[in-house]
């Protein structure tokens, strides 16, 4: 697992911070077969009453996203990985039964952590590209989730057009499909 700590807002990430995020974020590898693989990318953000914390762990079949904020920046990385943790464990059922079908995505999450543990501007700041894979509205809903972003853009393994899930203000999905 390869951990990438950037700070930000003028925050320097000392050694302290870069080996407290990387011992952190080791103990998520117990969750995937593909430790090697493993990029994850802490960005440490400061204001000025709070810290921000954004990890973001990108593979071939799907990204794991999560923020937060916290006085302590120490502790902002803290929840950060129990936030990540909580994703892992709701969505490795749900992809390993919806997606078993699919080749690498089953095996890409260890087997033997099954058992439960205790434990506004108006110009282009930035622009990200994606690949798109083909899948159905329910994944693309379960991967949306895992991003905990409130829209996410699919390829429809049906009819092979882009369309785009979000979430309305009354909670519910939409579906913008493409001609």
């Amino acid at each position: 697992m390869l951990v990438e700590v950037v700070g930000k807002n003028g925050l320097e990430i000392t050694p302290a911070i870069n080996s407290f995020a990387t011992d952190k974020m080791s103990k998520l590898e117990k969750f995937f077969n593909y430790r090697d693989e493993l990029r994850v990318r802490v960005l440490c953000k400061v204001y000025n009453d709070h810290h921000k914390v954004e990890v973001t762990i990108p593979s071939k079949h799907f990204t794991l996203r999560t923020e937060v904020s916290d006085k302590d920046i120490y502790s902002a990385i803290d929840l950060s990985v129990d936030k990540l943790e909580r994703q892992i464990k709701k969505f490795k059922s749900k992809v390993n039964k919806i997606l078993k079908d699919r080749e690498g995505i089953a095996d890409f999450f260890a087997k033997e952590q099954d058992k439960e543990r205790k434990a506004p501007q108006t110009e282009i700041v930035r622009i990200k590209s994606y690949d798109l894979t083909p899948m159905n509205v329910t994944e693309a809903i379960d991967q949306m989730e895992m991003v905990d972003h409130d829209f996410f853009i699919f390829l429809d393994e049906a009819s092979l057009k882009v369309n785009v899930l979000y979430i309305r203000e009354d909670g519910n999905y939409a579906l913008i499909e493409t001609n």
